[in-house]
Protein backbone atom coordinates (compact mmCIF):
# COMPACT_ATOMS: atom_id res chain seq x y z
CA UNK A 1 0.00 0.00 0.00
CA UNK A 2 1.74 3.44 -0.94
CA UNK A 3 1.27 6.42 1.46
CA UNK A 4 -0.31 9.54 0.63
CA UNK A 5 1.99 12.16 2.27
CA UNK A 6 0.01 15.34 4.05
CA UNK A 7 1.88 18.55 4.27
CA UNK A 8 1.72 20.99 7.34
CA UNK A 9 2.74 24.64 7.84
CA UNK A 10 6.24 24.98 9.73
CA UNK A 11 5.11 27.42 12.53
CA UNK A 12 3.67 30.57 11.33
CA UNK A 13 6.50 30.52 8.86
CA UNK A 14 4.22 29.66 5.80
CA UNK A 15 6.72 26.92 4.64
CA UNK A 16 4.96 23.55 4.37
CA UNK A 17 6.68 20.77 4.99
CA UNK A 18 5.93 16.74 4.98
CA UNK A 19 4.54 15.59 8.05
CA UNK A 20 6.86 13.01 7.91
CA UNK A 21 10.79 14.13 7.14
CA UNK A 22 13.92 12.41 6.96
CA UNK A 23 16.45 12.45 9.67
CA UNK A 24 19.88 12.23 7.85
CA UNK A 25 21.71 11.08 11.12
CA UNK A 26 22.47 7.50 9.67
CA UNK A 27 23.81 9.01 6.38
CA UNK A 28 28.30 8.92 7.02
CA UNK A 29 28.60 6.21 9.66
CA UNK A 30 31.26 8.16 11.71
CA UNK A 31 32.24 8.19 15.38
CA UNK A 32 31.10 6.38 18.42
CA UNK A 33 26.96 7.42 17.78
CA UNK A 34 26.81 7.38 14.12
CA UNK A 35 28.55 4.37 13.35
CA UNK A 36 25.86 2.50 15.45
CA UNK A 37 23.01 4.21 14.03
CA UNK A 38 23.90 3.51 10.31
CA UNK A 39 26.33 3.33 8.08
CA UNK A 40 25.59 3.67 4.50
CA UNK A 41 27.37 4.23 1.02
CA UNK A 42 26.62 7.37 -1.18
CA UNK A 43 25.04 4.71 -3.34
CA UNK A 44 22.98 3.62 -0.72
CA UNK A 45 22.24 7.01 0.97
CA UNK A 46 21.06 8.02 -2.77
CA UNK A 47 18.77 5.15 -2.68
CA UNK A 48 16.70 6.25 0.81
CA UNK A 49 16.63 9.45 -0.40
CA UNK A 50 15.15 8.83 -4.07
CA UNK A 51 12.48 6.27 -1.85
CA UNK A 52 11.72 9.94 0.18
CA UNK A 53 11.40 12.00 -2.46
CA UNK A 54 9.06 9.42 -4.46
CA UNK A 55 6.63 9.22 -1.21
CA UNK A 56 6.67 13.09 -1.03
CA UNK A 57 9.31 13.93 1.77
CA UNK A 58 10.22 17.35 1.29
CA UNK A 59 11.95 17.89 4.63
CA UNK A 60 15.40 16.79 5.12
CA UNK A 61 17.39 17.27 8.24
CA UNK A 62 20.48 17.03 9.36
CA UNK A 63 23.37 18.79 11.39
CA UNK A 64 27.04 19.87 10.55
CA UNK A 65 28.28 17.22 13.96
CA UNK A 66 26.73 14.03 12.36
CA UNK A 67 29.56 12.16 11.21
CA UNK A 68 32.00 15.45 11.51
CA UNK A 69 30.12 16.79 8.24
CA UNK A 70 29.78 13.70 6.26
CA UNK A 71 26.05 13.49 6.65
CA UNK A 72 25.75 17.38 4.68
CA UNK A 73 27.87 16.23 2.42
CA UNK A 74 25.88 12.90 1.08
CA UNK A 75 22.76 14.74 1.77
CA UNK A 76 24.23 17.49 -0.70
CA UNK A 77 24.84 15.29 -3.23
CA UNK A 78 21.75 12.58 -2.67
CA UNK A 79 19.27 15.04 -3.69
CA UNK A 80 21.54 16.48 -6.40
CA UNK A 81 19.00 18.42 -9.03
CA UNK A 82 15.83 18.25 -6.49
CA UNK A 83 17.68 19.98 -4.10
CA UNK A 84 15.66 23.67 -5.49
CA UNK A 85 12.49 21.66 -4.74
CA UNK A 86 12.71 20.45 -1.11
CA UNK A 87 13.88 21.98 2.11
CA UNK A 88 17.31 21.78 3.73
CA UNK A 89 17.38 21.49 7.56
CA UNK A 90 20.82 21.60 9.00
CA UNK A 91 22.26 22.45 12.93
CA UNK A 92 24.87 23.84 14.33
CA UNK A 93 26.68 24.39 17.36
CA UNK A 94 27.76 20.99 18.95
CA UNK A 95 31.68 21.06 19.11
CA UNK A 96 32.97 18.40 16.45
CA UNK A 97 36.45 20.23 15.39
CA UNK A 98 39.44 21.06 18.06
CA UNK A 99 39.88 24.78 17.44
CA UNK A 100 39.39 26.96 20.81
CA UNK A 101 36.42 28.89 18.80
CA UNK A 102 35.08 26.47 16.70
CA UNK A 103 31.70 25.84 18.79
CA UNK A 104 28.81 28.02 20.39
CA UNK A 105 26.56 30.85 19.13
CA UNK A 106 29.62 33.70 18.73
CA UNK A 107 29.47 35.87 15.56
CA UNK A 108 32.51 33.89 14.76
CA UNK A 109 32.07 30.75 14.57
CA UNK A 110 28.05 31.08 13.76
CA UNK A 111 29.27 32.63 10.35
CA UNK A 112 31.90 30.17 9.68
CA UNK A 113 29.92 27.41 10.27
CA UNK A 114 27.19 28.64 8.10
CA UNK A 115 29.51 29.16 5.21
CA UNK A 116 30.91 25.12 5.89
CA UNK A 117 27.48 23.63 6.16
CA UNK A 118 26.71 25.68 2.83
CA UNK A 119 30.24 24.17 0.89
CA UNK A 120 29.25 20.10 2.32
CA UNK A 121 25.68 20.35 1.09
CA UNK A 122 26.71 22.24 -2.50
CA UNK A 123 24.01 24.92 -1.67
CA UNK A 124 23.36 28.75 -2.07
CA UNK A 125 21.23 28.85 1.31
CA UNK A 126 19.78 26.72 4.21
CA UNK A 127 16.44 26.89 4.32
CA UNK A 128 15.94 26.10 7.95
CA UNK A 129 18.85 26.56 10.20
CA UNK A 130 18.81 25.36 13.55
CA UNK A 131 20.62 25.65 16.69
CA UNK A 132 22.09 22.40 17.71
CA UNK A 133 21.76 23.33 21.91
CA UNK A 134 21.86 26.47 23.97
CA UNK A 135 25.09 28.77 24.31
CA UNK A 136 25.40 30.67 27.88
CA UNK A 137 28.15 32.40 26.98
CA UNK A 138 27.27 34.23 23.84
CA UNK A 139 24.75 37.00 24.66
CA UNK A 140 21.27 36.36 23.37
CA UNK A 141 21.39 40.09 21.74
CA UNK A 142 24.45 38.86 19.75
CA UNK A 143 22.70 35.88 18.73
CA UNK A 144 19.71 36.89 17.15
CA UNK A 145 21.30 40.17 15.37
CA UNK A 146 23.68 37.60 13.84
CA UNK A 147 21.24 35.42 12.87
CA UNK A 148 18.99 38.10 11.72
CA UNK A 149 22.16 39.12 9.55
CA UNK A 150 22.28 35.68 7.95
CA UNK A 151 18.64 35.67 6.97
CA UNK A 152 19.18 39.27 5.68
CA UNK A 153 21.97 37.98 3.60
CA UNK A 154 20.22 34.87 1.63
CA UNK A 155 21.94 32.26 3.13
CA UNK A 156 19.78 31.60 5.24
CA UNK A 157 15.65 31.27 4.79
CA UNK A 158 14.01 30.40 8.20
CA UNK A 159 15.74 29.49 12.13
CA UNK A 160 14.90 27.56 14.26
CA UNK A 161 16.49 25.78 17.95
CA UNK A 162 17.10 22.13 19.35
CA UNK A 163 17.23 21.38 22.81
CA UNK A 164 16.36 24.98 24.28
CA UNK A 165 14.33 24.80 27.52
CA UNK A 166 11.74 27.18 27.64
CA UNK A 167 13.41 30.16 28.85
CA UNK A 168 15.89 30.06 26.71
CA UNK A 169 13.62 29.54 23.86
CA UNK A 170 11.26 32.25 24.87
CA UNK A 171 14.03 34.94 26.06
CA UNK A 172 15.57 34.57 22.85
CA UNK A 173 12.06 35.31 21.20
CA UNK A 174 11.62 37.97 23.26
CA UNK A 175 14.88 40.06 21.78
CA UNK A 176 14.11 39.52 18.79
CA UNK A 177 10.76 41.19 18.65
CA UNK A 178 12.06 44.25 20.67
CA UNK A 179 14.44 44.81 18.20
CA UNK A 180 12.38 43.45 15.02
CA UNK A 181 14.63 40.49 14.24
CA UNK A 182 13.75 37.37 12.68
CA UNK A 183 12.35 35.21 14.67
CA UNK A 184 12.39 30.82 15.61
CA UNK A 185 9.76 29.28 13.49
CA UNK A 186 10.83 25.43 14.34
CA UNK A 187 11.80 23.52 17.27
CA UNK A 188 13.31 20.44 17.06
CA UNK A 189 12.74 17.82 19.79
CA UNK A 190 12.66 14.53 21.63
CA UNK A 191 9.01 13.48 21.64
CA UNK A 192 7.89 9.67 22.10
CA UNK A 193 5.00 7.82 23.14
CA UNK A 194 8.30 6.71 26.38
CA UNK A 195 9.40 10.45 26.13
CA UNK A 196 6.57 13.19 26.89
CA UNK A 197 8.47 15.86 28.96
CA UNK A 198 7.93 17.88 25.60
CA UNK A 199 4.21 18.47 26.52
CA UNK A 200 5.04 20.20 30.11
CA UNK A 201 6.65 23.52 29.08
CA UNK A 202 7.59 23.29 25.20
CA UNK A 203 4.45 22.36 23.75
CA UNK A 204 2.43 25.26 25.11
CA UNK A 205 5.00 27.64 24.52
CA UNK A 206 5.22 26.63 20.77
CA UNK A 207 1.75 26.60 20.47
CA UNK A 208 1.91 30.55 22.34
CA UNK A 209 4.30 31.64 19.97
CA UNK A 210 3.24 29.53 16.50
CA UNK A 211 6.50 27.38 16.57
CA UNK A 212 6.40 24.22 14.85
CA UNK A 213 7.70 21.04 16.23
CA UNK A 214 10.11 19.26 14.56
CA UNK A 215 10.37 15.51 16.29
CA UNK A 216 13.84 13.51 16.45
CA UNK A 217 14.20 10.34 17.75
CA UNK A 218 9.85 9.36 17.56
CA UNK A 219 10.80 5.67 18.22
CA UNK A 220 12.42 6.82 21.79
CA UNK A 221 16.16 5.97 20.79
CA UNK A 222 15.60 2.51 19.16
CA UNK A 223 13.80 1.17 21.66
CA UNK A 224 10.12 1.12 20.21
CA UNK A 225 11.52 -0.72 16.35
CA UNK A 226 9.28 -3.75 17.68
CA UNK A 227 12.60 -6.15 17.83
CA UNK A 228 12.42 -5.58 22.41
CA UNK A 229 9.62 -6.27 24.74
CA UNK A 230 9.59 -7.65 28.14
CA UNK A 231 10.01 -11.21 27.21
CA UNK A 232 13.36 -10.02 25.03
CA UNK A 233 15.37 -7.44 26.40
CA UNK A 234 17.42 -5.41 24.91
CA UNK A 235 20.54 -7.60 24.05
CA UNK A 236 24.25 -6.71 25.44
CA UNK A 237 25.01 -6.77 21.63
CA UNK A 238 22.79 -3.77 20.91
CA UNK A 239 23.54 -0.79 19.48
CA UNK A 240 21.44 1.35 22.24
CA UNK A 241 23.91 -0.10 25.02
CA UNK A 242 27.00 1.75 22.62
CA UNK A 243 25.10 5.17 23.05
CA UNK A 244 23.05 4.52 26.57
CA UNK A 245 25.10 7.70 27.62
CA UNK A 246 23.42 9.48 25.34
CA UNK A 247 20.02 8.30 24.84
CA UNK A 248 16.94 9.81 27.39
CA UNK A 249 16.36 7.31 30.20
CA UNK A 250 14.02 5.29 30.48
CA UNK A 251 12.23 3.06 33.20
CA UNK A 252 12.05 -0.14 31.84
CA UNK A 253 8.77 -1.38 33.58
CA UNK A 254 7.45 1.75 31.85
CA UNK A 255 8.72 0.90 28.37
CA UNK A 256 6.99 -2.53 28.92
CA UNK A 257 3.85 -1.50 30.07
CA UNK A 258 3.47 0.81 26.98
CA UNK A 259 4.79 -1.70 24.60
CA UNK A 260 2.60 -4.21 25.86
CA UNK A 261 0.04 -1.84 24.38
CA UNK A 262 1.34 -1.22 21.72
CA UNK A 263 1.47 -4.94 20.74
CA UNK A 264 -2.23 -5.58 21.35
CA UNK A 265 -2.80 -2.64 18.81
CA UNK A 266 -0.64 -4.44 16.10
CA UNK A 267 -2.51 -7.51 16.71
CA UNK A 268 -5.59 -6.31 16.28
CA UNK A 269 -4.93 -4.19 13.54
CA UNK A 270 -2.00 -5.09 11.43
CA UNK A 271 -0.12 -1.87 11.89
CA UNK A 272 3.76 -2.26 12.81
CA UNK A 273 4.90 -0.75 16.36
CA UNK A 274 7.32 1.70 14.64
CA UNK A 275 4.25 2.64 12.61
CA UNK A 276 1.72 2.95 15.81
CA UNK A 277 4.66 5.17 17.40
CA UNK A 278 4.46 7.63 14.38
CA UNK A 279 1.22 7.49 14.10
CA UNK A 280 0.00 8.73 17.75
CA UNK A 281 3.00 11.44 16.92
CA UNK A 282 1.49 12.85 14.12
CA UNK A 283 -1.96 13.23 15.79
CA UNK A 284 -0.32 15.46 18.78
CA UNK A 285 -0.66 19.64 18.98
CA UNK A 286 1.57 21.88 17.91
CA UNK A 287 3.69 18.49 15.20
CA UNK A 288 4.85 19.70 12.07
CA UNK A 289 7.27 16.94 11.05
CA UNK A 290 7.97 14.00 12.57
CA UNK A 291 11.59 13.11 11.67
CA UNK A 292 12.16 9.05 10.38
CA UNK A 293 15.86 8.18 10.10
CA UNK A 294 16.45 4.17 8.64
CA UNK A 295 19.75 1.99 8.02
CA UNK A 296 17.63 0.04 4.83
CA UNK A 297 14.99 0.46 2.54
CA UNK A 298 13.10 -1.84 4.45
CA UNK A 299 12.80 -0.11 7.87
CA UNK A 300 12.32 3.02 5.84
CA UNK A 301 9.73 1.94 4.01
CA UNK A 302 7.71 0.62 6.76
CA UNK A 303 8.11 3.55 8.64
CA UNK A 304 6.66 5.62 6.03
CA UNK A 305 3.55 3.43 5.94
CA UNK A 306 2.91 5.26 9.49
CA UNK A 307 0.87 7.87 7.32
CA UNK A 308 -1.82 4.83 6.61
CA UNK A 309 -2.09 4.36 10.13
CA UNK A 310 -6.01 4.95 11.21
CA UNK A 311 -5.43 5.00 14.66
CA UNK A 312 -9.30 5.01 16.46
CA UNK A 313 -10.41 7.29 19.33
CA UNK A 314 -10.22 4.43 21.87
CA UNK A 315 -6.70 3.35 20.53
CA UNK A 316 -5.25 6.52 20.87
CA UNK A 317 -6.50 7.28 24.62
CA UNK A 318 -5.24 3.57 25.58
CA UNK A 319 -1.98 5.01 23.96
CA UNK A 320 -2.08 8.48 26.07
CA UNK A 321 -2.98 7.07 29.56
CA UNK A 322 -0.76 4.23 29.39
CA UNK A 323 2.42 6.73 28.37
CA UNK A 324 1.12 9.73 30.96
CA UNK A 325 3.91 10.37 33.73
CA UNK A 326 3.37 12.97 36.07
CA UNK A 327 5.07 16.19 35.84
CA UNK A 328 6.99 17.72 37.99
CA UNK A 329 6.29 20.88 39.77
CA UNK A 330 5.32 23.52 38.92
CA UNK A 331 3.05 21.72 36.26
CA UNK A 332 1.88 18.91 37.73
CA UNK A 333 -1.06 20.40 39.93
CA UNK A 334 -3.12 21.36 36.04
CA UNK A 335 -2.40 17.76 35.01
CA UNK A 336 -3.75 16.59 38.12
CA UNK A 337 -6.81 18.54 37.97
CA UNK A 338 -6.12 19.85 41.75
CA UNK A 339 -7.20 22.94 41.17
CA UNK A 340 -10.67 22.16 39.68
CA UNK A 341 -13.03 22.19 36.73
CA UNK A 342 -11.65 25.96 35.39
CA UNK A 343 -8.07 24.12 34.62
CA UNK A 344 -9.52 21.47 32.32
CA UNK A 345 -10.21 23.39 28.99
CA UNK A 346 -6.66 24.86 29.69
CA UNK A 347 -4.99 21.55 29.10
CA UNK A 348 -6.88 19.91 26.98
CA UNK A 349 -6.58 22.81 24.34
CA UNK A 350 -2.82 22.95 24.82
CA UNK A 351 -2.39 19.21 25.19
CA UNK A 352 -4.99 17.48 22.45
Amino acid sequence: MRAIMKYRFLGNSGLQVSELGFGAGTLGGKGQIFSAWGQPDQNEANRLIKICLDAGINYFDTADVYSDGASETMLGRGLGSERKNNIISTKIGLRYASGLNETGFHRHYLKKAVEASLKRLNTDYIDVLQLHQFDSFTSLEQLMRTLNELVQSGKVRFIGVSNFSGWQLMKAQAIAEQYGYEKFVANQVYYSLIGRDYEWELMPLNDDQHIGAVIWSPLGWGRLTGRFDREHPIPASSRLHQTAQYAPPVDDEHLYRVLEVMQQINTETGYSIPQIALSWLLGRPTVSSVLVGARNEQQLRDNLLAQNCDLSTEYIEKLNQISAVSPPYPYYPYWNGQFGERFKPIVASQMG
